[in-house]
């Protein structure tokens, strides 16, 4: 009977206890909801933080620690792109980007979950996160129509071939650290906004499938997938540059930037919503 009785209330302290967990976590987490733009920085605009904005979305979770220190996970997409700024190359590029990340949020002063003193404050973060692109390249095709064609494919710097053992294909998917700076504001007890802009170091140089030196389209032409078109979208200027010319800088890699704003809906006060809207049997 003793053991019994032991088991059953080890069992209602351990659901207790997860009861609680789970509240603790419902109060102290809001969703987030944003929508903002995307810009590119890479070889095809100079490296230039500003360039041409593409619309773009996110999603995430936002969990305090305490009142100044906040976890969150986020999803987002949008799109890069630039049109080439030296006109010689005459080469342009698009990319949808998709992301998701995990982040730490410093806020300045008191203002998470149970502070009250302030309705407004400034924040950092930072973290780690992956990102897919897939640069495409607009072309006028030989019936006068204009199509894109995505270009990792295609190999226009000659990756893979025995010529340039050194350049290896590049992936599509990789890793990325993301890092801002904000501020955010109260609306109400449940909502909130903010209004932030970070940046996305990569660890990759094709972004915009430009960044070493021309290949020549007689190589092209042998190894690559769809040879022909390969060699007229790696060399697209009037006069076809030479062996080894400079394609592109392989010293910087690109970045992309993600201007935003967002809205905080605190998740106990979505719950309690829909529970109130469910039909009583």
């Amino acid at each position: 009977m003793f053991c019994i009785s032991l088991i059953f209330n080890f069992q209602l302290s351990f659901l207790n206890f997860s009861h609680s967990q789970e509240s603790d976590f419902i109060a102290r987490t809001e969703l987030t909801f944003g929508g903002g733009a995307m810009n590119y920085i890479g070889d095809l605009n100079n490296q230039s933080a500003f360039g041409t904005l593409h619309g773009a979305w996110s999603f995430g979770l936002r969990s305090w620690i305490d009142n100044r220190l906040a976890l969150r996970a986020e999803v987002a997409n949008g799109r890069i792109s630039s049109d080439d700024y030296l006109e010689w190359r005459n080469l342009n590029f698009r990319s949808d980007i998709f992301e998701a990340m995990v982040l730490a949020e410093f806020n300045f002063w008191n203002y998470g979950y149970g502070a009250t003193d302030r309705i407004w404050v400034f924040y950092l973060f930072g973290g780690i996160g992956a990102f897919h692109f897939n640069p495409m390249t607009s072309y006028i095709a030989p019936g006068g129509k204009e199509e894109w064609v995505a270009l990792q494919p295609l190999r226009t710097e000659g990756q893979g071939t025995l010529e340039y053992p050194s350049r290896r294909p590049y992936t599509l998917t990789q890793a990325m650290l993301p890092f801002g700076i904000g501020v955010k504001g109260r609306i109400s007890k449940s909502l909130s906004f903010s209004i932030e802009y970070s940046f996305r170091k990569t660890w990759t140089d094709y972004l915009d499938d430009v960044s070493t030196t021309y290949v020549g389209s007689e190589l092209l032409l042998q190894n690559s997938n769809n040879g022909q078109l390969a060699a007229m979208l790696a060399d697209r200027s009037e006069t076809p540059n030479a062996v080894g010319i400079k394609r592109g800088d392989d010293s910087l890699d690109d970045w992309y930037a993600f201007m935003r704003v967002s809205i905080g809906l605190r998740l106990e006060t979505l719950l309690g919503w829909t529970r109130s809207k469910r039909c009583k049997l």
